[in-house]
């Protein structure tokens, strides 16, 4: 019997991916690949996020969905550019996606590129699509147990953000077990309590973001 191995299904992926970091390091904008289940308050998050920093950062979105211009149309009433991608039922989004996208945004005229990932806990951690940092996001609602669950998606993330913390009182999610859980899989990750509906919690996640594009700026500025 004969074996035949095969190119990794990631490796054209990854090659991609690491064209769109250069194409990113080069122009300074600090990419944010957005990931967590449907439901979790991604897009809530993204509105917030622009409404508090629309005079502080120029921001773009790159929407990823199954079928559906939704969420896309919610963020284009916040009035910054937006470009959707649908997978026609793919689970996540792959860095060709991601290159197709940047066709039709300026990027001499942005500082933040946020891409919101198709909702999901799996597929989309194992693929990098040019960003600087991932973000995942867990509502409340979800239950404690999915970081165990899901390991890998907050392994990777730069930032953990446990939304719709305003329903604690009417939920039986324990919060101090989830926070172990994520932070025995990844130490040192930055994790925020925030609610979207609330605010709570929202202007540590504001100046976490500003410090990350500030970063990406001077990583650019010394290397020219």
């Amino acid at each position: 019997m004969q074996i035949k191995v095969m190119e990794s299904i990631l490796d054209k992926n990854d090659q991609i991916s690491a064209e769109l970091q250069e194409r990113f390091r080069e122009s300074g904008i600090l990419v944010l690949n957005l990931l967590g289940s449907p439901g979790c308050g991604k897009t809530s998050l993204l509105e917030n996020t622009i409404g508090a920093l629309k005079n502080k950062l120029s921001m773009a979105v790159i929407e990823g969905d199954l079928f559906t211009a939704k969420d896309a149309e919610r963020i284009e009433q916040h009035g910054v550019p937006v470009v959707q991608i649908n997978t026609g039922g793919g689970c996540h989004l792959d860095a060709n996606m991601v290159r197709s996208a940047l066709d039709c945004l300026d990027l001499t005229a942005l500082d933040v590129i946020v891409i919101e990932n198709v909702g999901n806990l799996v597929c989309p951690a194992e693929f990098n699509i040019g960003e600087d940092v991932k973000v995942t996001v867990l509502s409340i609602t979800e239950g404690d147990d999915k970081p165990l669950k899901y390991p890998l998606i907050f392994k990777q993330a730069s930032a953990v953000l446990l939304n719709k913390v305003d329903l604690l009182p009417y939920t039986n999610f324990d919060i101090q077990s989830a926070v172990g859980d994520i932070t025995s899989i990844h130490p040192g990750v930055t994790l925020l309590q925030v609610s979207c509906q609330s605010g709570t919690g929202l202007e540590d996640w504001y100046n976490w973001l500003i410090e990350q594009a500030r970063m990406k700026r001077a990583r650019r500025a010394s290397n020219v």
